[in-house]
C-alpha cells in the first residue's frame, strides 16, 4: 500500500516562515529599490576605482596595502563593482554578481579594513560587510519580480511549459 502526499505549495511554505507575510509586490518593489540602490553603490566605487583613480592608482594603493598582484586585483575589483552595480540595477545575472562581488568584498576586509575596526569613519570594515552581506542575501532569494533575472526566468518557465504541453 503506498501513501502519497503533497508537499505544500511554495506560497503557503514561504509565507509560513514570516511572521508577518507581506504582499508580492511589497517585497518586489523592496528588492527593486534595494538593488537599484547596492548598484549604484558599487557602480560608484568602481568608477571611482577605474576612472577618478584610474587603475594605476588604484593598484598603487593595491600595493601598498600588500593584495597580491595589485594592478591585475585593481582592475578586477573595479570593473566586479561597476559591472557587478550596473548587473545589480538590471537584476541580470545576479547570483554571479553575488559571488564575484563577494569576492571582492572579503579581499578589502582582509587587506584593508580587518584591522580598523568596525566604523567606516574610522577606516572599519562595515560598509564591505553591507555590501557583501546585501550581495548574498540577493544571491541567495534572487533579484525579485521586477528584473530581467525574473523576465529569462519566466519566459524559460513558458517556453518549457509549451514544449512539454
Amino acid at each position: 500500500m503506498s501513501t502519497t502526499t503533497t508537499a505544500p505549495s511554495s506560497r503557503t511554505a514561504e509565507t509560513e516562515t514570516r511572521l508577518f507575510p507581506v504582499p508580492g509586490i511589497v517585497r518586489d518593489l523592496g528588492l527593486l529599490l534595494a538593488r537599484v540602490l547596492l548598484g549604484v553603490i558599487l557602480i560608484a566605487h568602481g568608477w571611482e576605482k577605474l576612472v577618478t583613480n584610474g587603475a594605476g592608482g588604484t593598484g598603487e594603493f593595491f600595493d601598498s596595502v600588500g593584495v597580491p598582484a595589485a594592478q591585475a586585483a585593481a582592475v578586477f575589483a573595479g570593473v566586479v563593482e561597476l559591472a557587478g552595480g550596473i548587473l545589480l540595477v538590471l537584476g541580470l545575472l545576479t547570483p554571479i554578481v553575488a559571488v564575484l562581488v563577494a569576492v571582492v568584498m572579503f579581499g578589502a576586509y582582509l587587506f584593508v579594513h580587518q584591522g580598523a575596526g568596525i566604523f567606516a569613519t574610522n577606516g572599519g570594515w562595515e560598509l564591505v560587510a553591507v555590501i557583501a552581506l546585501s550581495v548574498v542575501v540577493f544571491g541567495l532569494v534572487g533579484a525579485g519580480r521586477f528584473s530581467l533575472d525574473a523576465l529569462i526566468a519566466g519566459r524559460r518557465t513558458s517556453r518549457t511549459r509549451t514544449t512539454t504541453a
